[in-house]
């Protein structure tokens, strides 16, 4: 499976938490901490609730609220394991 990219990342979250006002999620967001961005733990968890079934990868919950930046959740997603079936 191809990686996760940052383009696939924020139409997740537009998608699943929407676009908050002021926020251009198209500009170089992948060092911006989440929280700048407008995107707490909670949204966090359910856009990669959803990326998680999409791409059938076992990803901690523990760790995505770790991650503040969209480098660091891509990375990630990109190197979760695929769930066990």
């Amino acid at each position: 499976m191809s990686d996760f990219t940052l383009q696939e990342l924020t139409a997740k979250l537009r998608e699943c938490a929407g676009e908050p006002d002021g926020v251009d999620l198209d500009g170089d967001v992948q060092d911006t901490p989440f929280m700048e961005l407008g995107y707490d733990s909670l949204a966090l968890l359910q856009v990669t609730g959803v990326i998680k079934r999409e791409r059938a990868i076992d990803l901690s919950d523990d760790a995505v609220v770790e991650a503040e930046t969209p480098r660091i959740l891509l990375k990630m997603i990109n190197t979760s394991p695929a769930q066990s079936r």
